[in-house]
């Protein structure tokens, strides 16, 4: 899991630096292989958007987080769980012996081994 994880911050930090040298030209190739139409103005506002992120993640990776254990939730909360307790029985048979008839001139449920019988759709 540890190496997953360096892998990860490796890839973040290469595609930090990537972002971090990016330009109004970078932002309209972007956008052209990504097929958005956008503005010269438009762009200037991406690039903008784009550093205040960009400068964000710089700011959290600054944090010395030495000796803090990695979690998958920020409260340390568990799930109530109920009684694992079968509260109604099988009803099948009550159920299947009120299923549709065959037809045909057969007056018998479309019940077959316990299980229900439905035409045949694709020959």
């Amino acid at each position: 899991m540890w190496s997953k994880l360096s892998h990860d911050c490796t890839l973040l930090q290469t595609i930090y630096k990537l972002f971090m040298s990016l330009n109004i030209q970078d932002v309209l190739r972007i956008a052209h292989l990504a097929r958005i139409e956008i503005n010269p103005a438009e762009a200037e506002a991406t690039l903008n958007k784009l550093s205040g992120i960009l400068g964000l993640i710089e700011q959290m990776q600054a944090v010395d987080t030495t000796g803090i254990e990695p979690m998958s939730h920020s409260q340390d909360v568990t799930q109530r769980l109920r009684e694992d307790v079968v509260t109604e029985g099988n009803h099948r048979k009550d159920f299947q012996a009120i299923a549709p008839m065959l037809g045909n001139g057969v007056k018998a449920p479309a019940v077959e081994d316990g299980l229900y019988l439905v035409p045949k759709v694709i020959e």
